[in-house]
Protein backbone atom coordinates (compact mmCIF):
# COMPACT_ATOMS: atom_id res chain seq x y z
CA UNK A 1 0.00 0.00 0.00
CA UNK A 2 0.98 3.65 -0.28
CA UNK A 3 1.61 5.66 2.88
CA UNK A 4 2.94 9.03 3.97
CA UNK A 5 5.87 8.14 6.22
CA UNK A 6 7.47 10.50 8.74
CA UNK A 7 11.22 10.10 8.22
CA UNK A 8 12.63 12.66 10.66
CA UNK A 9 12.24 16.36 11.48
CA UNK A 10 10.42 18.07 8.58
CA UNK A 11 10.66 14.89 6.55
CA UNK A 12 7.70 13.07 4.97
CA UNK A 13 7.99 10.47 2.22
CA UNK A 14 5.07 9.14 0.18
CA UNK A 15 6.06 5.58 -0.62
CA UNK A 16 5.16 1.90 -0.74
CA UNK A 17 5.00 0.06 2.60
CA UNK A 18 3.73 -3.41 3.55
CA UNK A 19 0.01 -3.80 4.13
CA UNK A 20 -0.87 -4.00 7.85
CA UNK A 21 -1.33 -7.39 9.46
CA UNK A 22 -4.87 -7.99 10.72
CA UNK A 23 -4.78 -9.36 14.26
CA UNK A 24 -7.43 -11.29 16.16
CA UNK A 25 -10.47 -9.07 16.80
CA UNK A 26 -9.26 -6.40 14.36
CA UNK A 27 -10.79 -5.10 11.15
CA UNK A 28 -8.95 -3.89 8.08
CA UNK A 29 -10.16 -0.41 7.11
CA UNK A 30 -9.57 1.25 3.76
CA UNK A 31 -9.06 4.91 4.55
CA UNK A 32 -11.31 7.45 2.87
CA UNK A 33 -10.25 10.59 4.74
CA UNK A 34 -7.62 11.29 7.41
CA UNK A 35 -7.01 14.64 9.10
CA UNK A 36 -3.76 16.40 9.96
CA UNK A 37 -3.67 17.07 13.72
CA UNK A 38 -1.55 19.44 15.75
CA UNK A 39 0.15 16.42 17.31
CA UNK A 40 1.12 15.26 13.81
CA UNK A 41 2.67 18.68 13.28
CA UNK A 42 4.61 18.41 16.55
CA UNK A 43 5.98 15.05 15.43
CA UNK A 44 6.80 16.41 11.96
CA UNK A 45 8.87 19.16 13.57
CA UNK A 46 10.72 16.62 15.73
CA UNK A 47 9.11 17.82 18.97
CA UNK A 48 7.44 14.55 20.04
CA UNK A 49 9.68 11.79 21.37
CA UNK A 50 6.63 9.52 21.54
CA UNK A 51 6.54 9.45 17.74
CA UNK A 52 10.01 8.38 16.53
CA UNK A 53 10.83 8.08 12.84
CA UNK A 54 10.17 6.16 10.70
CA UNK A 55 6.46 6.14 11.46
CA UNK A 56 3.09 6.52 9.75
CA UNK A 57 1.33 9.38 11.50
CA UNK A 58 -2.38 10.28 11.39
CA UNK A 59 -5.20 9.30 13.74
CA UNK A 60 -8.28 11.26 12.59
CA UNK A 61 -9.77 8.87 10.08
CA UNK A 62 -12.85 7.34 8.50
CA UNK A 63 -13.23 4.68 5.87
CA UNK A 64 -14.76 1.34 4.90
CA UNK A 65 -14.18 -2.07 6.47
CA UNK A 66 -12.54 -4.39 3.96
CA UNK A 67 -13.24 -8.12 4.25
CA UNK A 68 -14.92 -10.16 6.97
CA UNK A 69 -18.59 -10.15 8.04
CA UNK A 70 -18.79 -6.33 8.02
CA UNK A 71 -17.22 -5.90 4.60
CA UNK A 72 -18.15 -2.53 3.12
CA UNK A 73 -19.37 -0.99 6.39
CA UNK A 74 -18.73 2.77 6.59
CA UNK A 75 -17.01 3.65 9.88
CA UNK A 76 -15.33 6.44 11.77
CA UNK A 77 -12.36 5.44 13.91
CA UNK A 78 -11.78 6.04 17.60
CA UNK A 79 -7.98 5.79 17.50
CA UNK A 80 -7.53 5.30 21.27
CA UNK A 81 -7.16 1.60 22.10
CA UNK A 82 -7.56 0.76 25.80
CA UNK A 83 -7.48 -2.39 27.91
CA UNK A 84 -11.11 -2.28 29.12
CA UNK A 85 -10.29 -3.87 32.49
CA UNK A 86 -8.21 -1.40 34.53
CA UNK A 87 -9.85 0.88 37.16
CA UNK A 88 -9.89 3.84 34.75
CA UNK A 89 -11.60 1.81 32.03
CA UNK A 90 -14.13 0.36 34.47
CA UNK A 91 -14.96 3.88 35.71
CA UNK A 92 -15.64 5.12 32.18
CA UNK A 93 -12.43 7.15 32.10
CA UNK A 94 -10.76 4.89 29.56
CA UNK A 95 -8.79 7.80 28.12
CA UNK A 96 -6.66 7.53 31.28
CA UNK A 97 -5.96 3.80 30.82
CA UNK A 98 -2.29 3.29 31.79
CA UNK A 99 -1.71 0.91 28.87
CA UNK A 100 -3.61 2.95 26.27
CA UNK A 101 -2.32 3.01 22.71
CA UNK A 102 -3.19 5.30 19.85
CA UNK A 103 -2.60 4.81 16.16
CA UNK A 104 0.27 7.05 14.99
CA UNK A 105 2.36 6.05 18.01
CA UNK A 106 4.39 2.83 18.28
CA UNK A 107 3.44 0.03 18.23
CA UNK A 108 0.44 1.14 16.13
CA UNK A 109 1.02 2.75 12.75
CA UNK A 110 -1.28 5.59 11.82
CA UNK A 111 -3.84 6.48 9.21
CA UNK A 112 -1.78 8.41 6.64
CA UNK A 113 -2.04 5.31 4.51
CA UNK A 114 -4.42 3.38 2.31
CA UNK A 115 -5.13 0.81 5.03
CA UNK A 116 -5.14 0.59 8.82
CA UNK A 117 -6.29 -2.02 11.33
CA UNK A 118 -8.47 -1.35 14.38
CA UNK A 119 -10.42 -3.39 16.95
CA UNK A 120 -14.17 -3.77 16.49
CA UNK A 121 -14.83 -1.74 19.67
CA UNK A 122 -13.08 1.30 18.15
CA UNK A 123 -15.33 1.55 15.11
CA UNK A 124 -18.59 3.49 14.89
CA UNK A 125 -20.94 2.87 11.98
CA UNK A 126 -21.59 5.94 9.83
CA UNK A 127 -25.08 6.40 8.31
CA UNK A 128 -25.24 6.32 4.53
CA UNK A 129 -26.38 9.94 4.39
CA UNK A 130 -23.31 11.27 6.26
CA UNK A 131 -20.24 11.96 4.09
CA UNK A 132 -17.01 10.44 5.39
CA UNK A 133 -15.45 13.91 5.17
CA UNK A 134 -17.71 14.78 8.12
CA UNK A 135 -17.25 11.46 9.90
CA UNK A 136 -13.46 11.93 9.89
CA UNK A 137 -13.96 15.06 12.03
CA UNK A 138 -15.32 13.02 14.95
CA UNK A 139 -11.88 12.61 16.52
CA UNK A 140 -10.78 16.26 16.69
CA UNK A 141 -14.25 17.45 17.68
CA UNK A 142 -14.45 14.78 20.41
CA UNK A 143 -11.48 16.43 22.14
CA UNK A 144 -13.49 19.63 22.52
CA UNK A 145 -16.68 17.74 23.39
CA UNK A 146 -14.85 16.00 26.26
CA UNK A 147 -13.40 19.27 27.59
CA UNK A 148 -16.74 21.04 27.40
CA UNK A 149 -18.53 18.20 29.19
CA UNK A 150 -16.01 18.10 32.04
CA UNK A 151 -15.98 21.89 32.35
CA UNK A 152 -19.76 22.21 32.46
CA UNK A 153 -20.00 19.42 35.03
CA UNK A 154 -17.67 21.50 37.24
CA UNK A 155 -19.02 24.98 36.55
CA UNK A 156 -21.26 26.49 39.24
CA UNK A 157 -23.65 29.31 38.41
CA UNK A 158 -24.02 31.07 35.06
CA UNK A 159 -22.95 29.21 31.93
CA UNK A 160 -24.00 31.69 29.27
CA UNK A 161 -20.64 32.90 27.94
CA UNK A 162 -17.54 31.09 26.73
CA UNK A 163 -14.27 32.10 25.14
CA UNK A 164 -12.33 29.65 22.97
CA UNK A 165 -8.64 30.32 22.38
CA UNK A 166 -7.53 29.06 18.98
CA UNK A 167 -9.46 28.73 15.74
CA UNK A 168 -8.08 25.44 14.46
CA UNK A 169 -10.12 22.24 14.39
CA UNK A 170 -9.75 21.73 18.16
CA UNK A 171 -10.93 25.24 18.98
CA UNK A 172 -13.69 25.23 16.39
CA UNK A 173 -14.80 21.80 17.59
CA UNK A 174 -14.91 23.10 21.15
CA UNK A 175 -17.01 26.10 20.05
CA UNK A 176 -19.47 23.83 18.25
CA UNK A 177 -19.57 21.49 21.25
CA UNK A 178 -20.26 24.40 23.62
CA UNK A 179 -23.30 25.42 21.60
CA UNK A 180 -24.50 21.83 21.26
CA UNK A 181 -24.23 21.43 25.05
CA UNK A 182 -26.20 24.57 25.82
CA UNK A 183 -23.80 27.54 26.00
CA UNK A 184 -25.40 30.29 23.97
CA UNK A 185 -22.71 32.98 23.63
CA UNK A 186 -19.41 31.60 22.31
CA UNK A 187 -16.51 33.64 20.89
CA UNK A 188 -13.32 32.31 19.27
CA UNK A 189 -10.01 34.16 19.51
CA UNK A 190 -7.89 33.57 16.39
CA UNK A 191 -5.00 35.98 15.67
CA UNK A 192 -4.28 34.64 12.16
CA UNK A 193 -6.30 36.98 9.90
CA UNK A 194 -6.68 34.42 7.11
CA UNK A 195 -8.05 31.75 9.42
CA UNK A 196 -10.17 34.29 11.35
CA UNK A 197 -11.85 35.41 8.14
CA UNK A 198 -12.51 31.77 7.24
CA UNK A 199 -14.10 31.16 10.66
CA UNK A 200 -16.41 34.13 10.16
CA UNK A 201 -17.23 33.78 6.47
CA UNK A 202 -17.17 30.01 5.94
CA UNK A 203 -17.89 28.58 9.41
CA UNK A 204 -20.36 31.20 10.65
CA UNK A 205 -18.50 31.65 13.96
CA UNK A 206 -17.96 34.86 15.96
CA UNK A 207 -14.18 35.29 15.85
CA UNK A 208 -11.95 38.11 17.11
CA UNK A 209 -8.23 38.83 16.95
CA UNK A 210 -7.69 39.24 20.69
CA UNK A 211 -9.61 39.12 23.95
CA UNK A 212 -11.17 42.46 24.94
CA UNK A 213 -9.58 43.92 28.06
CA UNK A 214 -11.73 43.48 31.15
CA UNK A 215 -14.27 41.11 29.58
CA UNK A 216 -14.87 38.03 31.74
CA UNK A 217 -16.37 34.71 30.68
CA UNK A 218 -18.02 31.88 32.57
CA UNK A 219 -15.86 29.33 30.75
CA UNK A 220 -12.61 29.61 28.80
CA UNK A 221 -11.34 26.78 26.59
CA UNK A 222 -7.64 26.87 25.70
CA UNK A 223 -7.23 24.89 22.50
CA UNK A 224 -3.65 26.09 21.98
CA UNK A 225 -1.78 25.48 25.22
CA UNK A 226 0.98 28.08 25.17
CA UNK A 227 2.05 30.23 28.11
CA UNK A 228 0.52 33.26 26.38
CA UNK A 229 -2.88 31.60 25.96
CA UNK A 230 -2.88 30.33 29.55
CA UNK A 231 -2.20 33.91 30.66
CA UNK A 232 -5.22 35.08 28.65
CA UNK A 233 -7.36 32.31 30.14
CA UNK A 234 -6.26 33.25 33.66
CA UNK A 235 -7.28 36.87 33.12
CA UNK A 236 -10.49 36.28 31.15
CA UNK A 237 -12.29 33.78 33.39
CA UNK A 238 -14.84 35.19 35.84
CA UNK A 239 -14.61 34.50 39.57
CA UNK A 240 -15.86 30.97 40.14
CA UNK A 241 -15.47 30.15 36.45
CA UNK A 242 -13.67 27.28 34.75
CA UNK A 243 -10.70 27.00 32.41
CA UNK A 244 -10.76 23.88 30.24
CA UNK A 245 -7.28 23.18 28.86
CA UNK A 246 -6.79 21.00 25.75
CA UNK A 247 -3.77 22.48 24.00
CA UNK A 248 -0.31 20.96 24.23
CA UNK A 249 1.67 23.82 22.71
CA UNK A 250 4.26 24.10 25.49
CA UNK A 251 4.74 22.61 28.92
CA UNK A 252 4.97 25.49 31.39
CA UNK A 253 4.15 29.11 32.13
CA UNK A 254 1.22 31.46 31.84
CA UNK A 255 -1.13 30.52 34.66
CA UNK A 256 -1.86 33.24 37.21
CA UNK A 257 -2.03 30.91 40.21
CA UNK A 258 -2.70 33.80 42.61
CA UNK A 259 -5.79 34.93 40.68
CA UNK A 260 -7.01 31.36 40.25
CA UNK A 261 -6.72 30.88 44.00
CA UNK A 262 -8.22 34.19 45.13
CA UNK A 263 -11.11 34.00 42.62
CA UNK A 264 -11.73 30.24 42.99
CA UNK A 265 -11.24 29.59 39.29
CA UNK A 266 -11.04 25.92 38.40
CA UNK A 267 -8.40 24.74 35.92
CA UNK A 268 -9.08 21.40 34.24
CA UNK A 269 -6.51 19.63 32.12
CA UNK A 270 -8.18 17.32 29.59
CA UNK A 271 -6.78 14.54 27.43
CA UNK A 272 -8.49 13.25 24.28
CA UNK A 273 -11.95 11.81 25.14
CA UNK A 274 -13.63 8.78 26.61
CA UNK A 275 -15.22 6.18 24.37
CA UNK A 276 -18.60 7.57 25.43
CA UNK A 277 -17.55 11.12 24.51
CA UNK A 278 -16.49 9.82 21.09
CA UNK A 279 -19.84 8.09 20.60
CA UNK A 280 -21.73 11.22 21.65
CA UNK A 281 -19.68 13.38 19.28
CA UNK A 282 -20.25 11.03 16.36
CA UNK A 283 -23.99 10.99 17.06
CA UNK A 284 -24.05 14.80 17.23
CA UNK A 285 -22.40 14.86 13.80
CA UNK A 286 -24.92 12.37 12.42
CA UNK A 287 -27.84 14.35 13.90
CA UNK A 288 -26.59 17.66 12.48
CA UNK A 289 -26.24 19.26 15.93
CA UNK A 290 -22.71 20.46 15.11
CA UNK A 291 -23.70 22.27 11.93
CA UNK A 292 -22.83 21.54 8.31
CA UNK A 293 -19.16 20.68 9.03
CA UNK A 294 -18.22 21.78 5.53
CA UNK A 295 -15.09 23.69 6.49
CA UNK A 296 -12.39 21.05 5.93
CA UNK A 297 -10.05 21.26 2.93
CA UNK A 298 -9.41 17.95 1.14
CA UNK A 299 -6.05 17.20 -0.51
CA UNK A 300 -4.51 14.02 -1.95
CA UNK A 301 -2.45 11.95 0.48
CA UNK A 302 0.34 12.02 -2.09
CA UNK A 303 0.58 15.80 -1.51
CA UNK A 304 0.71 15.45 2.26
CA UNK A 305 4.22 16.86 2.62
CA UNK A 306 3.14 20.10 0.95
CA UNK A 307 0.07 20.26 3.20
CA UNK A 308 2.26 20.06 6.31
CA UNK A 309 4.50 22.81 4.94
CA UNK A 310 1.52 25.03 4.19
CA UNK A 311 0.08 24.55 7.67
CA UNK A 312 3.42 25.40 9.25
CA UNK A 313 3.72 28.60 7.22
CA UNK A 314 0.25 29.76 8.28
CA UNK A 315 -1.01 29.78 4.70
CA UNK A 316 -3.98 27.48 5.32
CA UNK A 317 -7.30 29.18 6.03
CA UNK A 318 -9.31 26.03 6.72
CA UNK A 319 -9.35 24.75 10.32
CA UNK A 320 -8.61 21.23 9.06
CA UNK A 321 -6.91 19.57 6.11
CA UNK A 322 -8.11 16.08 5.28
CA UNK A 323 -5.84 13.84 3.22
CA UNK A 324 -7.42 11.41 0.78
CA UNK A 325 -5.60 8.30 -0.49
CA UNK A 326 -5.74 7.56 -4.19
CA UNK A 327 -7.61 4.33 -3.36
CA UNK A 328 -10.18 6.07 -1.11
CA UNK A 329 -13.49 4.16 -1.37
CA UNK A 330 -15.44 7.43 -1.38
CA UNK A 331 -13.99 10.48 -3.05
CA UNK A 332 -14.95 14.08 -2.38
Amino acid sequence: MKALVYTGPKGLDYRDVPDPTVGAGDHLIRIAQVGICGSDMHAYLGHDARRPAPLILGHEAAGLIEGGPRDGARVTINPLVTCGTCPACREGRDNLCPTRQIISMPPREGGFAELVTMPESNLIAVPDNVPLTKAALAEPIACGWHTVRLSLETLIGARDTALVLGGGAIGLGAALSLKAQGVSNVTIVEPNPVRRAHLIDQCGQPAIAETPDGTLYDLVIDGVGYAATRAVASAATRPGGVIGHIGLGEDTGGLDIRRLTLQEITFIGTYTYTAEDFRQTAQAIFDGRLGPLDWAEVRPLSEGAAAFSDIRSGAVAAPKILLQPETAPERS
